[in-house]
């Protein structure tokens, strides 16, 4: 049996997820995808300009190597994926028009859409998702994604149309893994996914790409999603500086900007051609300690850092009240599975005393690497944290690193630096990113036996109450031992003119309509 995505659904839960269904009360007036946009006619025509932060001067039209920057180019404007995640949450067929799974959920199915067009004339077929998906497997592969395929065994076609993936243990959110950034579908040359080319399925044909300065995408008259890829054209330029990138809103050099300084939001929410875009999210904002590095590998001297931090007065200053107070682990209350449980972690400097000297120290001397590139007042949250960590004797000297190439020479490299996660949809994703022993982004060493077990475990556990307490127990583990500082929660905002047409529901997965705001968005005028 088997259940198609367009039918409409009454009440979602595990087995729906399994069949490739999706949530409630659609309206059958959506037609055969359900990811168009909340307007009767989206306008066709003009120009989307995007002025976004972090686009890094070593960025790649290589999927596997997009760490989350070049994102909106490669993943929003020239690609699709086999599922996607809409703007209220539930996960679709996006090239995969359905599927199914084994009672175990180890073998997935997935039917490929008939009809749809890689830019260069090609039809969609089950070898261009076989390259792509094993683009990110095997030893030798450098992708940033390899962990979200190690339980893969195979991944096979049935005909030209579909494609079965076997798994080595069961993975209830596995069609969720593929709705990732990471996993655009390219086209297959011998074998081998083409991605310097930037051909994809996706709504705009690449017209420019330079790294760290500019992308430029033109549309795709054969696109398959009616609704969809409404502009005549897509620029996204990279604007690293907060400033620079408000300017180029207000003044009209840009439709959209992205990471706005939160401090600036009031002032600017008074300009009658500016509309504000805030959401809730699985963002979080971190200071990443090495567990295994000095002085960072002793539980206690990471325990008085987290002490030492006034995360009240950081969510009031910095964030002016638009994140929420945050608690040392990276599953926030946007996500399903959030530990409310879990006390508080508080600002306290007799505890922050007593755990340098359980660590036989008197005083500590560090270095936090930041740059403003990180968020919108990342160097003033690291100041803050000096400030109110030098009276419990710790001396934390904050290194202001350069934008261009943080997330390359900064980021996974020194061993206390400032990080931002977008988060992911599912805990498991999350955890098997970056807390999974081994995992390429785990910016914290973390490496727990007791976690590592779990995180298989609840991974094929398809009972809801049983994964959540092992979700819960997951969390308290990184909680009390785990390198992860979290001042905040961070709600994602995105600044545009009044001229874009936005979905009346927006993704909150990620920043600007979770990476889809080529795709989803118009011009009203």
């Amino acid at each position: 049996m088997r259940v198609k995505t367009h039918e409409r659904i009454h009440q979602v839960n595990r087995r729906q997820l399994l069949l490739g269904t999706t949530a409630a009360g659609l309206s059958a007036t959506l037609g055969p995808f359900l990811g168009s946009p909340a307007a009767a006619n989206p306008k066709k025509g003009g120009v989307l300009r995007m002025a976004i932060a972090g686009l890094p001067t070593t960025g790649s039209l290589d999927p596997a190597l997009d760490d989350g920057e070049t994102a909106p180019f490669i993943f929003g404007t020239l690609r699709n994926n086999l599922t996607e995640i809409l703007g209220d949450g539930r996960l679709v067929g996006e090239l995969s028009e359905d599927w199914e799974a084994s009672a175990d959920a180890s073998e997935w199915t997935f039917n490929l859409r008939k009809g749809v067009e890689f830019h260069n004339g090609k039809s969609l077929e089950a070898e261009d998702v076989l390259a792509s998906i094993n683009h990110h497997r095997g030893e030798d592969t450098k992708s940033s994604a390899k962990a979200y395929f190690e339980s893969v065994e195979t991944v096979k076609a049935d005909g030209k149309n579909r494609v079965v993936i076997k798994l080595n243990s069961g993975n209830a959110d596995f069609p969720f893994l593929l709705a990732d950034y990471h996993m655009s579908i390219m086209p297959s040359k011998d074998g081998v996914p083409d991605w310097q080319s930037g051909v994809g399925t996706g709504p705009y044909v690449l017209e420019q790409y330079e790294a760290g300065v500019r992308g430029i995408g033109n549309r795709f008259e054969n696109y398959w999603k009616e609704g969809h890829g409404n502009f005549d054209r897509v620029e996204i330029i990279a604007a690293n500086d907060v400033s620079a990138r408000t300017n180029a809103l207000m003044t009209e050099q840009a439709d959209a900007i992205d990471n706005p300084d939160f401090k600036t939001l009031d002032l600017l929410s008074r300009n009658p051609n500016i509309r504000i875009t805030e959401l809730p999210s699985t963002q979080h904002y971190m200071f990443a300690m090495h567990s295994d590095v000095k002085p960072f590998d002793d539980n206690h001297v990471r325990l008085a850092m987290k002490h030492a931090i006034n995360r009240e007065e950081i969510v009031e200053k910095v964030f002016q009240g638009h994140a929420t107070v945050g608690n040392d682990i990276p599953i926030t209350p946007a996500n399903r599975y959030h530990n409310a449980g879990l006390p508080q972690r508080e600002f306290d400097l007799d505890k922050a005393r007593h755990h340098l000297k359980q660590a036989g120290l008197s005083g500590l001397d560090v270095s936090l690497s930041v740059a403003e590139t990180v968020w919108a007042g990342c160097v003033d949250t690291a100041v803050l944290f000096k400030e109110t960590a030098a009276k419990a004797g710790i001396n934390i000297r904050v290194v202001q690193e350069p934008s261009d190439g943080y997330w390359s020479n900064v980021w996974l490299i020194k061993p206390f630096s400032a990080v931002i996660w977008n988060g992911r949809p599912t805990e498991d994703q999350m955890f098997t990113t970056a807390y999974a022993k081994g995992a390429a982004w785990n910016d914290t060493h973390f490496d727990d036996d007791k976690f590592n077990q779990l995180l298989v475990a609840a991974r094929a556990e398809l009972d809801e109450d049983k994964r959540r307490v092992m979700y819960y127990d997951m969390q308290e583990i990184v909680w009390e031992k785990g390198g992860s500082l979290v001042p905040a929660y961070g709600n994602v905002a995105f600044l545009t003119n009044k001229k874009i047409g936005l979905p009346e529901k927006i993704s909150a997965v990620s920043r600007l309509d979770g990476y889809k705001a080529a795709d989803r968005w118009w011009l009203e005028g």
